[in-house]
């Protein structure tokens, strides 16, 4: 508990060194993720960030996502969802001034060396905004390594290709601990940077906790 106490001063005491340049911002993300088992095969997918560019204030974007995954098999499975985004694009001026519809799909493949997860992502995203429409690839590659039966390390590499202009769009690289609250809720606390193609560079906190439930009838 001191820890994480001693986390949230170093938080604060960056937000009051910042300056006015969103790049020099130590922002957050607030974040739930949940997945829901209905069946052996499908489940769904909940998400919900609140996005700052600083420390509980000036927030950048919320993102709330919705989707169904089926399991292909014990390493392999897809998702289809959807997702809105509202983005803050004017760093110190409160104003959700840009909305985002998008249609997802993920491919999902998990694997392990000894006790080092291994997960693949590829997503790609058809985007309708502003009469217009956008199109964006993203690949992950994450490593997860148990600490103890509650806590884990983990570390990810995003890169995000636009059909649009050039194709390099971002890449965001994030590391972090997560603490097993119970057989349901898990604690997620970590750091991550976005670099974009503009060569412009942001840090990130991530604040999250992760809720998965199992809906499955049991059988007597």
């Amino acid at each position: 508990m001191k820890k994480i106490a001693f986390l949230f001063i170093i938080l604060f005491t960056l937000k009051n060194v910042a300056q006015s340049n969103p790049e020099k911002e130590l922002g957050v993300w607030y974040m739930y993720n949940g997945s829901h088992q209905v069946s052996e095969k499908f489940s769904l997918k909940t998400m919900a960030h609140f996005r700052f560019f600083e420390v509980g204030d000036d927030m950048q974007q919320f993102i709330g996502r919705l989707g169904g995954n089926y399991k292909i098999n014990k390493n392999l499975s897809a998702t289809i969802g959807y997702a809105y985004l509202s983005t803050d694009r004017t760093f110190g001026i409160s104003k959700g001034d840009f909305s985002d519809h998008r249609i997802y799909e993920d491919f999902n493949v998990k694997h392990k060396i000894s006790e080092l997860g291994i997960a693949h992502r590829l997503r790609a995203e058809q985007r309708f905004f502003e009469s217009q429409t956008g199109h964006f690839i993203r690949y992950q590659l994450g490593f997860s390594y148990p600490l103890s039966t509650k806590w884990s390390t983990y570390i990810y590499d995003e890169i995000f290709f636009d059909f649009d202009g050039e194709a390099y769009n971002q890449n965001w690289l994030g590391v972090g601990v997560k603490y097993k609250l119970s057989k349901t809720a898990k604690l997620q606390l970590g750091y991550m940077n976005i670099s974009d193609a503009s060569s412009r560079s942001f840090d990130r906190i991530q604040l999250g906790i992760a809720i998965s439930t199992d809906h499955r009838k049991k059988t007597k």
